[in-house]
């Protein structure tokens, strides 16, 4: 909420959203004939539809103020959507744009009274939303001028021809300092302690009742090599504090969580203990590889999909955080304060190619059942503890979107270190810290109440370029799926794409990788989707998408998604650089059920996927039982009336890639399979906004659908699932 002044001293208080498709009419009621000069004649439907970010502000009477839409390419055709970074940097080289620090202002709309603070308001509101956006352009007929709202926020920068025609265009600047800078870190002193307190109370009272009102000046005061605070500041006063730690119980974080793909939060060992010992009955039988490797997967792929818990000693409710299942010593992580916007590449010259190696996120198979886990097999790490901890954590709400800015500085007090983890109860709500750190996976055997959270020094680095798949890229790909059950599928689909650019049959297949410190950092497969009258008839799908703006060629389904779990918070930039390079504006990702009766039901390989948590479950339609011979020639077509294997399908689009997704780690628990307890669990599953991690269902019958029961013991499970859905809404 802000209070805007008109330039005749009227005051209007106004909040900002995102667009929503009932805005429409009042955005083309703003348009005029000099924004249709600016920005062209759009139709403002399809630019929504295709928009990565759209803003609209409004009032308390919720009538619209103005809106702003962005995309992560330039209008105008003055650069090609895949191939723009070269034009811009050939304007001025001494802007650093990337795809993942730039967008494109496609269009502004506002009243006239409040345009200038309307202006400034959504510009602020886009930094804040999108933490690593350091430079929006705007791109302009060069015969127009700004007018008097957007060059108080915009500066040229220079010339642009068209691609299309004989016309240059002007193009300008918006740098994130101006607006929304990165916040100054630096150790923390007692003084400090009057800005932080109230803070801190705002939240919760625990801290001070139990240590005491100075407890915060007393921790500042007992900083040593060991333990440091340091503070965020603005404009002279603390408004962030974070407490850090080199001792790790590493010991109590190995019996409860699989860190097999952080190498156990240690410095690699020759006397390290990664694999069981053989078994004498199957040694060197494919059967015991493909265990070993399918737990590898598991390991590798899943820590973002599971819930967690490490030990701390003190509770911490809101937005404070404070981890004690820790007190050992010694870790690796990133350095010194650098900009973001500058490549930290060279933090990662050293790290990155032995660090970055052993952490490989990978898909486990969905092709393949996968094996039960190999006894009570623990790994056994000989190094030393490469990890620190937060103790605890604060800011201010109006800076909370720039949290990661503290980790440059924080990385750069333990130099030995590569990891940084925190430790929080399970009803701690997600904020903006930890959405950039990788949640460990338990052990069945885990007792703790605390979910346990690992960022890696090379996740600073935005050096992260997503690109089309070359015949270089083989062997960097290749290390990275090596664990992966279906690596021989992904590494077919690069060869055929390198080759051919297709599959057989002629769909289109492409092969996209991810780019860290020259090292492939993830890797992605899509192809065309060819059963589109089929997802439009038995998916709601248009829940997500006006269907009719997006073109056939447009609609792309995602096949196998690999990254490291050191990337993992770049996952939703992947995903929307797939959409830019690809020119694709939809991805779609099938789910298939488990093996039945030993055979999977599934129409081609696939891998499960990490990204699953940045794509949204689409709800299948009840569909309609057509009398097909009857019908004659009036019947459907074969796509909407066959019956095709069923799947689970989860959707991703340009409008959902800068869309904010919240996980929910409480853990519910529902006894017993009814229609009640069914329907519960899908109104949570299909929430598009929310991820819950940690959902329970005890059945004694197991799933509905899974066996044939008794009259009596069908009672109990869910036969009227349709109905109760209707009315569970």
């Amino acid at each position: 909420m802000s209070i805007l002044t008109s330039p005749r001293g009227k005051a209007e208080v106004v909040h900002c959203r995102r667009t929503q498709s009932h805005d429409i009419y009042c955005i083309k009621n703003l348009i005029r004939k000099f924004t249709q000069k600016l920005f062209g004649n759009l139709n403002v439907i399809h630019l929504l539809e295709k928009a990565n970010l759209a803003i609209t502000l409004h009032n308390d009477q919720e009538e619209i103020m103005a809106q702003a839409t962005f995309l992560d390419y330039p209008n105008w055709n003055i650069a090609r959507q895949h191939d723009w970074v070269s034009v811009f940097r050939e304007l001025d080289s001494e802007i650093p744009c990337t795809p993942l620090n730039t967008l494109f202002m496609h269009l502004f709309v506002a009243v006239d009274e409040y345009s200038v603070g309307c202006c400034k308001e959504i510009i602020r509101t886009v930094f804040r939303e999108v933490p690593e956006l350091h430079f929006i352009f705007l791109i302009v007929p060069s015969y127009m001028s700004l007018g008097s709202t957007l060059i108080t926020v915009f500066e040229q920068v220079g010339n642009a021809p068209s691609l299309l025609c004989d016309e240059d265009f002007t193009v300008h600047v918006c740098h994130r300092h101006s607006h929304r800078p990165q916040l100054h870190i630096r150790e923390a002193r007692v003084e400090d302690h009057d800005d932080l307190m109230p803070i801190f109370l705002r939240h919760d009272t625990v801290l001070r009742e139990t240590y005491g009102e100075y407890f915060l000046g007393e921790l500042i005061e007992a900083g040593d090599e060991e333990n440091h605070a340091v503070v965020c500041e603005v404009e002279g006063a603390a408004v962030g504090f974070m407490s850090v730690c080199s001792r790790v119980n590493m010991q109590l974080l190995h019996e409860c969580f699989d860190l097999g793909p952080f190498h156990g939060l240690c410095t690699p060992h020759p006397d390290d203990v990664l694999r069981p010992p053989p078994k004498p009955g199957l040694r060197g039988s494919p059967g015991a590889e493909l265990g070993r490797s399918s737990q590898d997967t598991q390991r590798t792929e899943e820590e973002p999909q599971e819930a967690v818990s490490p030990e701390a000693r003190e509770r911490v409710q809101g937005r404070i955080t404070k981890d004690a299942a820790v007190e050992e010593a010694s870790s690796p992580v990133p350095s010194g304060n650098t900009g973001e916007v500058e490549d930290t590449g060279k933090l990662s010259q050293e790290h990155s190619a032995d660090d970055v190696g052993y952490s490989v996120s990978t898909a486990s198979s969905a092709s393949v059942s996968l094996p039960e886990e190999t006894g009570s097999f623990r790994p056994t790490y000989r190094g030393a503890s490469a990890a620190f901890r937060i103790q605890l954590f604060c800011v201010d709400e109006k800076y909370e979107a720039r949290s990661l800015d503290f980790m440059n500085f924080v990385f750069g007090l333990f130099p030995d270190k590569n990891f940084c983890v925190i430790s929080l109860p399970h009803l701690t709500p997600e904020f903006v810290l930890i959405q950039n750190f990788v949640k460990a996976v338990p052990f069945s055997t885990c007792t703790l109440e605390q979910d346990l959270y690992i960022f890696h020094r090379a996740g600073l680095l935005k050096s992260i370029t997503i690109r089309l798949a070359t015949v270089s890229d083989t062997p960097g790909v290749e290390k990275l799926v090596s664990t992966l059950m279906l690596n021989k599928s992904i590494l077919e689909d690069l060869k055929q794409y390198n080759e051919a650019r297709r599959d057989p049959d002629g769909t289109p297949l492409q092969v996209f990788v991810a780019e860290v410190a020259e090292q492939v950092a993830g890797v992605a497969v899509i192809r065309d989707e060819m059963d589109i009258e089929y997802i439009r008839s038995h998916y709601n799908i248009e829940d997500f998408i006006y269907f009719s703006h997006h073109q056939r060629e447009e609609h792309g389904r995602l096949y196998h998604f690999a990254l490291n779990p050191v990337f993992r918070h770049y996952t939703k930039f992947f995903l929307k650089e797939i959409l830019r390079l690809g020119y694709k504006s939809c991805l779609y990702y099938a789910v298939y059920p488990q093996a039945k009766e030993g055979k999977v039901q599934r129409s081609g390989a696939r891998s499960l996927t990490s990204a699953l948590h940045y794509l949204v479950p689409v709800r299948p339609r009840r569909q309609i039982v057509y009398p097909l011979e009857k019908l004659g020639t009036n019947a459907p077509s074969k796509e909407v009336s066959e019956d095709a294997v069923s799947y689970a399908l989860n959707h991703t689009n340009r409008k959902l890639t800068l869309e904010p997704k919240i996980t929910i780690n409480a853990k519910i628990v529902v006894v017993g399979a009814s229609s009640v307890g069914i329907s519960f669990l899908d109104t949570l599953v299909f929430c598009s906004h929310l991820k819950f991690s940690n959902l329970t269902l005890i059945s004694t019958h197991g799933l509905p659908g899974k066996k044939l029961l008794g009259s009596e013991q069908r009672k109990f499970l869910a036969s009227e699932y349709e109905l109760h859905l209707r009315f569970s809404r």
